[in-house]
């Protein structure tokens, strides 16, 4: 495609994104200061709807883009629309109040959902590809204590033990002990090891026996059944021109936890990815859009998110705010 019809494309996108309604060509000659004249515009929009980068609706409307055009302009993109000082600042202080891993999911679903004014999907940290962080051993007083463990991903675990010594040093060793073998380890392979050492008697008292390894073992085994966060359904009110081909199929497969975690998992890898209308493998979605990204640290991937539309979405803009978020929940989530 030589560079004027790439131009006239492109401007066709980002009239009918705004305005929602078909482009002619006398109407991209005036906007876009194109330099030739309407004549020209429409030969060029002939050759890209013999192409099948843009249709007409209707006998004598404009045209508007197909799913094969929407592609073209988003692998053409050669810059992502910005994010402001002021937008960027919007999120960071909005993401920092966040206190655990349920806050951090919720506020991230609604400021998605904020930014992009499309329906935001976000996955809860999987716990699998998650790594030990952090363990502690605190005494509460009346031989009674608790034991934490901090994953990589956020998520903290507690179980309440009973301490039959509980002294601060005794804890401490205890601690040190179990910390040897679990620490930056995953759920599974920490869960291995403490069930390996239980089997072999411990007569020094090593502290990879006994109730408090016990209570560290239950933690690490347990696995966070996948699930995801919804917001901004409402926002879907905006495209009521579309209810019976696009809005009315979205809203039934957000009922379908098992549909949105397949679409996330597909942007497992911390970069954007975008689905556009019939390349989504769910069949009742292929008159929408999916703009998702990993997001982890260190190039993990613990978790996806993204933001999910009509194919008549403002994509530079989409593409930039769902990376700007997946970078402040990884960073949020590797930091907490």
């Amino acid at each position: 495609m030589d560079d004027r019809k790439l131009t006239i494309l492109k401007a066709i996108v980002t009239d009918y994104v705004s305005s929602r309604e078909p482009v002619g060509s006398q109407a991209l000659v005036q906007r876009h200061n194109l330099q030739v004249s309407p004549a020209t515009v429409r030969n060029d929009m002939a050759a890209l709807e013999d192409e099948g980068y843009i249709t007409q609706p209707h006998t004598s409307a404009g045209r508007i883009p197909t799913d094969k055009g929407y592609r073209l302009f988003v692998d053409r993109l050669s810059t992502v629309k910005p994010l402001s000082v002021a937008e960027r600042r919007a999120i960071q202080t909005f993401m920092e109040g966040a206190f655990d891993v349920d806050e951090i999911v919720r506020r991230a679903v609604a400021l998605l959902a904020q930014i992009t004014r499309q329906v935001a999907i976000v996955q809860y940290p999987l716990i699998s590809s998650a790594t030990i962080r952090h363990i502690d051993i605190l005494s509460l007083g009346a031989d009674r204590g608790l034991v934490m463990v901090v994953s990589s991903s956020g998520a903290i675990g507690q179980r309440f033990v009973p301490l039959a010594q509980s002294d601060d040093h005794h804890l401490a060793r205890l601690r040190s002990r179990i910390a040897e073998q679990i620490l930056g380890v995953t759920h599974r392979e920490a869960a291995q090891r403490l069930s390996a050492a239980a089997e072999v008697p411990d007569p020094n008292d090593s502290g990879l026996t006994g109730p408090i390894a016990d209570a560290v073992r239950d933690i690490v085994s347990e696995e966070a059944d996948a699930k995801v966060a919804v917001a901004g359904v409402p926002n879907l009110t905006r495209f009521g021109d579309q209810y019976e081909s696009t809005v009315k199929p979205m809203l039934e497969a957000l009922e379908e936890q098992v549909v949105l975690l397949h679409l996330l998992g597909e942007s497992a890898g911390n970069d954007v990815r975008v689905r556009i209308g019939r390349e989504n493998p769910y069949e009742p979605l292929q008159a929408a859009s999916i703009v998702a990204s990993g997001y982890g640290d260190d190039g993990s991937s613990w978790g996806s998110l993204g933001i999910m539309g009509p194919t008549r979405m403002d994509y530079p803009a989409a593409i930039a705010s769902v990376r700007a978020v997946a970078r402040y929940v990884g960073r949020f989530l590797a930091e907490g």
